[in-house]
């Protein structure tokens, strides 16, 4: 029952985690885009710390959706969904 929950949860962090990482990105570097990997106009360390960046507001944001979606349904249903 839970399956379709979690990959809604899924789907909804991972949008959710694009547009925190949008905003943080340009507060921080005061550009609207992130530097692709392949980009020649950025060096090894802006591009790497970009996706570390990137990475981590992805896992973090995520792991908070998915933990509320369990908990929203333990309340509904009384069990923790495995």
């Amino acid at each position: 029952m839970y399956k379709p929950f979690s990959i809604a949860f899924g789907i909804a962090g991972g949008i959710a985690a694009g547009f925190v990482f949008k905003q943080i990105w340009r507060r921080l570097a005061g550009e609207d885009e992130a530097p692709e990997a392949t980009s020649t106009e950025y060096g090894w360390g802006e591009v790497l710390a970009a996706a570390a960046l990137q990475g981590a507001i992805f896992a973090v944001v995520r792991a908070a959706i998915d933990r509320g979606g369990a908990a929203g349904v333990r309340r509904l249903t009384g069990d923790w969904p495995d």
